[in-house]
């Protein structure tokens, strides 16, 4: 398989003190970003989690040029996206949340319209466009109609149209949406090899598994400002405290006392799975087990882990429902 070609110039994507407001001159205007400040550095991949309406399309968008902020700067390559959109988009590679492909057309044809498009130079179109088909694993298949396509094989298109123009920046919303485990397993490697041959990365995603796999640095988005930003590892210390998984016929007397034992953070759930939060899980697992003796309750411990990114970002983002 064909590497992905190394990225000569590094480019620095930087969004300083950003606002952006909806509705402005209205009684109540939407904040969708609120004086957020994110860099973004060459050869690494960084993930925007967020539940719906943190603001992550909104980032996506101002990165992309397609949208200027109320206030604060945004700068591609030293170039202020606002300012000089084509300068911007020239950088870029984008995979949009909807695959964009012209279904009646092959995947060659797409991949020669957006290489004329971008002025790929002509001696080099037919060269990149069998490179990049080799990358997403659809060299057999370029002659073939999109629409015959599956969602995922789609999505690899649209990453391998990405990649055509050797871009130094490259934005992913939502890459792996509806494919299958095999597809997203593929794109996963593409992206983090485009990262090492120095590429800067930005994803967003809902999948924790993905986040989890992919980013270097992670930012969590909500109320259109960045609540936690660092690596996974990071995130995941920064609850300082361990999850047990607990399987136990408990009344509410014992779901009382249960809360209220030393170590024991907070009771999540109900009879008969709880999942316990503790200062010290070894220590505390004994406590627990003790208890359930004393009260004459069969339990079963399902888990004793560090919290997951799952974990994390319910914690900092909260577990209603959003729209």
């Amino acid at each position: 398989m064909s590497p992905v070609p190394s990225v000569t110039d590094a480019v620095e994507v930087r969004l300083e003190s950003v606002t952006v407001e909806f509705g402005r001159g209205r009684k109540d205007p939407l904040r969708a970003l609120d004086g957020l400040d994110l860099d973004l550095r060459p050869g690494e991949v960084t993930v925007l989690l967020g539940p719906n309406g943190s603001g992550k399309t909104t980032t996506v968008n101002l990165v992309c040029g397609l949208l200027r902020p109320t206030s604060g700067r945004v700068w591609v390559g030293g170039i202020e996206a606002g300012e000089d959109p084509d300068g911007v988009r020239a950088l870029l590679g984008v995979t949009p949340q909807e695959t964009a492909l012209y279904e009646d057309l092959t995947a060659y044809e797409n991949l020669i319209f957006h290489a004329q498009l971008y002025r790929v130079p002509p001696l080099e179109r037919r060269q990149r466009i069998a490179e990049v088909l080799e990358l997403v694993g659809l060299s057999g298949r370029q002659d073939d109609r999109v629409g015959a396509y599956s969602g995922g094989m789609q999505r690899r298109l649209a990453l391998a149209r990405a990649l055509l123009t050797h871009p130094p920046v490259l934005i992913l919303d939502e890459p792996t949406l509806g494919v299958d485990v095999q597809s997203r397993a593929a794109i996963w490697e593409r992206i983090r090899e485009t990262a090492r041959r120095g590429c800067t990365v930005l994803l967003t995603t809902n999948y924790m598994e993905e986040a989890a796999a992919l980013a270097d640095r992670l930012a969590v988005l909500d109320g259109g400002r960045i609540v936690a930003e660092g690596s996974v590892h990071e995130l995941q210390r920064q609850l300082a405290s361990d999850v047990i998984e607990l399987d136990a016929d408990l009344d509410t007397a014992g779901v009382e006392a249960l809360s209220v034992l030393a170590g024991v953070l907070r009771v999540e759930g109900n009879p008969p799975r709880f999942r316990l939060w503790v200062a010290d899980g070894q220590s505390t697992l004994l406590s627990v087990a003790e208890l359930m003796r004393d009260r004459g309750v069969n339990a079963r411990v399902l888990s004793l882990r560090e919290p997951d990114l799952n974990d994390v970002f319910l914690e900092l983002t909260g577990r209603e429902l959003r729209d």
